[in-house]
């Protein structure tokens, strides 16, 4: 095997530097632990932003895989397949909605809810085509598709990537009010993260989400949760939207829908939104296929059945009190739910990033300040233990 410099050298000669990937090399993986060539172990502190929530290379998923692999992996929506419907109902099921449309990453769950809100805004509400207006928040983050970036306020996204997509108002984020004052005749939905991962795990005050659907509710808008990285109990629920009791028309899912296998995504929300689509006006080659249907199955069953909400929640709670303990006047704030947390420093925090990853914790800096810690949600409480040692020691200033 070559070493992680050898693998580092060949990836930046062949691969497009659109990353700047830490210098680890991930061979093998674990649940919540991963090495690299040299045989270094590590605690995965990142989860690939939330995709691992079962873990690395979760046994029973593996075996779902397996088995799906050696049967049928893919037909294209040409023709049916035995293990799209249960997929669908399983995620409806779960989501409490009538109707699945199944993608595969989560930038094109969010295209879908995009153009589902438009074109429902034409067909049922009324809007010229063409005048459909989306409002968005400042900082938000939803992929990085040419539509998606048009609605983004970080330059970096957008830079050079013009002309961008119009239909877009941007309003701050938290704030209910700005949403009720932005609202036109054309607003057709308002797309939102119940937490924004990117932007530093921003949680919105108390309040806010039931605010936004009333709002919504009474100006006959969309309510769009993006709960791609929030998701299948990485904040200690089901869905980030729970935490206010608070039920959106459209939910946008990805990441840990997967698995930690494949990219699989989907929108689920009532037949009377989803029911604008008709064949043809919309679709997926591999959405929805054999493979990927069988691996969110198995998902969704282990979700349920070992109660990842219940388990996020409580490690999340630990995880927190003892961050909490560290002594470093340069931590401004920690902040998140279940185990989606982030700690905020009064400068760069690049050089502590550094010093966890070579002390054995992978993890990684988002805007430049804040630390994401959002371990594989099967982390056990010894490995938590460990980990937590070597991150209080390493921020302790």
């Amino acid at each position: 095997m070559l070493s992680s410099k050898e693998i580092i050298a060949k990836t930046e000669q062949y691969g497009t530097n659109n990353y700047h990937p830490k210098d680890v090399v991930i061979v093998k993986g674990e649940g919540a632990l991963v090495s690299d060539p040299e045989g270094k172990t590590y605690f995965d502190m990142l989860s690939a932003y939330s995709a691992l929530n079962f873990g690395h290379c979760h046994p029973e998923i593996v075996a779902a895989a397996k088995e799906q692999l050696e049967k049928l992996t893919l037909t294209s929506r040409a023709f049916h397949n035995a293990v799209l419907c249960d997929f669908c109902m399983q995620l409806a099921k779960l989501t409490g909605k009538q109707k699945v449309l199944p993608m595969n990453s989560g930038a094109e769950a969010v295209e879908t809810a995009i153009k589902t809100a438009r074109r429902w805004g034409a067909l049922v509400k009324g809007v010229p085509n063409g005048k459909q207006e989306i409002i968005v928040c400042e900082n938000n983050f939803h992929g990085r598709t040419v539509t998606i970036i048009s609605m983004s306020t970080d330059e970096n996204a957008r830079v050079g990537y013009g002309p961008y997509t119009p239909g877009f108002k941007v309003i701050k984020y938290g704030d209910a009010d700005a949403l009720a004052d932005a609202i036109t005749p054309d607003t057709v939905a308002f797309l939102v993260e119940p937490i924004q991962g990117e932007a530093g795990i921003i949680v919105p005050p108390k309040g806010y989400l039931k605010k936004v659907r009333e709002i919504c509710t009474r100006n006959n808008i969309l309510f769009i949760a993006d709960e791609v990285q929030t998701g299948f109990a990485r904040t200690g629920k089901m869905f980030a939207c729970m935490h206010e009791e608070v039920i959106p028309d459209v939910y946008v899912m990805g990441k840990a829908l997967g698995g930690g296998i494949m990219p699989v995504s989907a929108i689920s929300a009532n037949d009377d939104i989803l029911s604008i689509f008709t064949p043809g006006s919309h679709g997926s080659t591999f959405g929805g296929n054999p493979l990927a249907a069988a691996v969110g199955l198995k998902a969704i069953e282990l979700l349920v059945r070992d109660d990842y909400p219940k388990m996020a929640a409580e490690k999340g709670a630990y995880f927190i009190q003892k961050l909490r303990e560290i002594d470093n006047p340069e931590i401004i704030d920690i902040r998140g739910k279940g185990l989606l947390i982030g700690v905020e420093f009064s400068g760069p925090a690049s050089e502590y990033v550094d010093k966890l990853i070579q002390s054995g914790v992978l993890a990684k800096e988002t805007h430049e300040r804040t630390i994401r810690f959002a371990p594989p949600v099967v982390i056990t409480y010894p490995q938590m233990e460990e980990a937590l040692e070597i991150i209080c020691k390493v921020l302790t200033k």
